[in-house]
């Protein structure tokens, strides 16, 4: 099934500057299940990738493996790859995937088993010691209920199990990039200090990881292409780390400096991206149009890898419950405020007045929760309301003239967000405001779960590639580590205004400035960026931290830092703490903060007419 000259422990016998092709099928687990079979019919490949793992899908995973030890692993994977194996033989394309999850080993036995079903000779490796748990590295696990807890390695493991012959690679827990940089230092040869070259593979990998984000999918200025069915990303690296993006001919979505910048600035935050292979300088990356969804990234810095590992945490952090009441047409604010006061009052106990009940309509959309209950109370440990104004005036359907008031709880006892929280709102079914109605009865409520983020030395992680032959051969640490430090801000350029005056227009920032969002555990990330030079100058000077929390209203008491990165023409705020306790805790309407930068884009501020 390899390659021709990549046999065990082979180099390539083409010549240095062919590339490798190396693609992407999913960006998470639930991604489109036909991407397999599409990416190994629609072009050449030498390489096909996998990323299934984000922060949310270990908790799920976690939870699997408790009902049963066999399990932790993307079956998924195993389904795609009943009708994709045969291709793959029969292409030469190597296969590299984190669908390992918590249970690599699992994985590559069910691969083997379906190998030897289909009659197809295939050699699997797989890469283990990321879980820390497993390997008593974890010490907390018991004192704070911690579900899974896992180091995110590099992709030097993945280049061992190639290096002797594997045909596919399954891991657990490593970073993105790591499913790149572990084929392309296998291809190449590239020793573990080639930095600037192993940095390249790092963003490579980086715009791949989430699929079809990288053609077009999520992007901010969608309308003009055709995006119903984005194909998904390919990288030809060379020899010197430097790529183009690319996708298979024939396939819909895009690929240009836009979706390339949109991607490259998704899930990250300083200009030093660091990561187990190598720390990659985002500032340095310049991106070329080559030609049609054609987009050469080159000139990335790589330095030494921090000594740390992140490691990802997740546990259960107890039970949650919803209910989203319907108000519709008149008096808003003061049906909103009824309600509200009512179940505070159930909430309390007979004979109690709340804080709710006494208060005056809101003020904001965000309705803020009144004092703890009284001892012996029945009121959930957090109680969140929060109105929004869907409905308009003289509307013409009853769903438009309604607005939604959304009631989230949660409490470390079931009971608590349960039967309390369904008897409080179905009582007042007949006695509440008028029209009083709910978008669905409310539940007995359901598990919620906590991810976060931890360091640990490098040293301490077992990382072990388990070769073709069945032979575990431990990974060495990095040769090198440079501690991580902040970047200085570059000079900005000149103001759009030091050239000549421009008159202003109040106008949507998404007019001049894509966005594009997301989530790293609590915290969160808006990358803006904008196509010309005139732009930059104006956008570079304007959207400050000051005016981005003016914009966003909900960041005006959080710590927001800004990274200029003039090369991408590209602001990178980070927002810590917005999303709480991580996209499982559910702690916002957004949970993983995919449309704050869309949000940021439809607010107004004055912008010089010459760049609209």
């Amino acid at each position: 099934m390899s390659a021709a000259g990549h046999g065990p422990g082979a180099v390539p016998t083409e010549s240095p500057r062919t590339p490798l092709r190396i693609g992407n099928a999913s960006g998470f687990y639930g991604d489109r299940f036909d991407a397999v079979r599409d990416m190994l019919t629609g072009g050449e490949l030498d390489f096909l990738t996998g990323d299934y793992l984000a922060e949310l899908t270990m908790l799920i995973l976690g939870r699997e493996r408790l009902k049963d030890p066999a399990k932790g692993y993307a079956r998924t994977f195993l389904k795609q790859l009943e009708e994709g194996l045969g291709l793959a033989h029969e292409r030469g394309v190597r296969i590299v995937t984190n669908a390992g999850g918590l249970n690599p080993a699992g994985l590559a036995d069910g691969v083997r088993e379906l190998a030897d079903r289909l009659g197809i000779g295939v050699r699997v490796g797989y890469v283990h010691g990321d879980d820390l748990m497993a390997t008593g590295r974890w010490s907390r696990a018991k004192e704070y209920g911690d579900l899974t807890a896992n180091a995110y390695l590099g992709g030097a493991g993945i280049t061992a199990c190639l290096d002797a012959g594997a045909d596919i690679v399954v891991t657990g827990r490593v970073t993105d990039a790591a499913l790149v940089t572990g084929p392309a230092a296998h291809w190449f040869g590239w020793g573990p200090e080639e930095y600037d070259k192993l940095a390249g593979a790092v963003v490579a990998g980086h715009v791949l990881e989430c699929g079809a984000q990288a053609t077009g999918g999520n992007y901010s200025f969608f309308g003009a292409h055709d995006v119903r069915r984005p194909g998904f990303p390919l990288a030809e690296i060379q020899a010197d780390g430097s790529c183009v993006i690319t996708k298979h001919p024939g396939t819909g979505g895009v690929v240009d400096v836009g979706t390339v910048t949109a991607q490259l600035l998704y899930e990250t935050g300083s200009a030093r991206y660091a990561g187990p292979d190598t720390t990659a300088r985002l500032d340095t990356v310049r991106l070329v149009r080559e030609g049609p969804d054609r987009v050469r990234i080159e000139g990335v810095c790589g330095e030494a890898p921090p000594p740390t590992l992140k490691a990802g945490v997740t546990r259960f952090g107890g039970w949650r419950n919803e209910v989203v009441f319907v108000l519709t047409g008149l008096d808003i604010e003061e049906k909103a405020a009824l309600v509200r006061g009512q179940v505070e009052d159930a909430f309390e106990g007979p004979g109690t007045a709340s804080a709710a009940s006494a208060s005056a309509a809101p003020e904001s959309p965000a309705l803020a929760s009144p004092p703890p209950a009284r001892p012996g109370g029945k009121r959930p440990a957090d109680v969140r309301w929060e109105l929004v104004r869907t409905d308009r005036a003289d509307a013409g359907s009853e769903e438009t003239a309604s607005a939604l008031l959304r009631l989230v709880v949660r409490d470390a006892e079931q009971e608590a967000v349960g039967r309390a929280v369904s008897g409080a709102a179905v009582e007042l079914a007949l006695a509440s405001y008028p029209g009083f109605h709910v978008t669905a009865p409310p539940g007995k409520g359901a598990p919620y779960g906590i991810f976060e983020a931890h360091t640990l030395d490098a040293r301490r992680v077992a990382h072990t590639a388990v070769l073709p032959d069945g032979s575990e051969v431990p990974v060495p640490g990095p040769a090198g580590t440079r501690v991580l430090a902040d970047v200085p801000e570059p000079e900005l350029p000149k103001p759009l205004s030091a050239h000549r005056a421009h008159p202003t227009r109040r106008a949507p920032l998404g007019l001049v400035a894509g966005a594009r969002s997301g989530d790293k555990g609590g915290d969160a990330n808006v990358g803006v960026w904008v196509r010309t030079d005139d732009a930059w100058r104006w956008l570079a000077h304007t959207l400050t931290v000051q005016r981005f929390r003016a914009l966003l209203p909900e960041t005006a008491a959080l710590h927001v830092t800004r990274t200029v990165l003039p090369r991408l023409r590209a602001l990178n705020f980070t927002v810590a703490g917005l999303l709480g306790e991580g996209a499982a805790a559910q702690a916002r309407f957004d949970p993983q903060a995919k449309a704050v930068g869309e949000w940021l884009r439809s607010r107004h501020l004055d912008i010089p007419e010459v760049l609209l």
